[in-house]
């Protein structure tokens, strides 16, 4: 399932590393920038080069938000949960999104362009309610600033 390019990248991390298995997390992302997500497949090659059960490279893959165990669509879109983002009206974003993008929380949309989830905390509570698509945080966002940054991403 991995490419020779990948196999040698991750070799590579692993002789960064202490031990092995501090390198799963960066082979884990090669994997993933090349595909978009990490199947089952590439948890067992990557167990093979780092020497790490199949089980560990798992949990960790399955640990991190950031590292998607199923396709995902062209943009990720993240809504902040948090108690400051619910105070601020995430609800009403959260509402505008699904009912705008046809999807509920974890899915993807039929073209593939878009993924919803949901994320504990973007770090921007004074600006609150917040939104991230893709690496890009968005502030302040409302019923309508959510439908035209979704119409830019198209």
């Amino acid at each position: 399932m991995l490419t020779n390019k990948e196999r040698m990248l991750i070799e590579c991390k692993k002789k960064s590393y202490a031990n092995s298995k501090a390198a799963s997390i960066e082979a884990l992302k090669i994997v993933q920038r090349r595909i978009g997500w990490v199947p089952k497949q590439a948890i067992i090659d990557i167990s093979e080069i780092l020497k790490v059960s199949i089980s560990e490279i798992e949990s960790i893959a399955t640990f991190y938000n950031q590292i998607f165990r199923k396709p995902v669509g062209k943009n990720i879109i993240r809504y902040c949960d948090s108690v400051v983002c619910y105070v601020m009206g995430y609800e009403k974003i959260k509402k505008v999104l699904i009912d705008t993008l046809g999807i509920t929380i974890g899915e993807t949309t039929v073209d593939n362009q878009f993924t919803l989830l949901p994320v504990c905390c973007l770090g921007n509570c004074d600006k609150a309610p917040t939104i991230m698509i893709n690496q890009n945080i968005y502030s302040n966002v409302s019923d309508v600033s959510i439908i035209n940054l979704l119409e830019s991403y198209k």
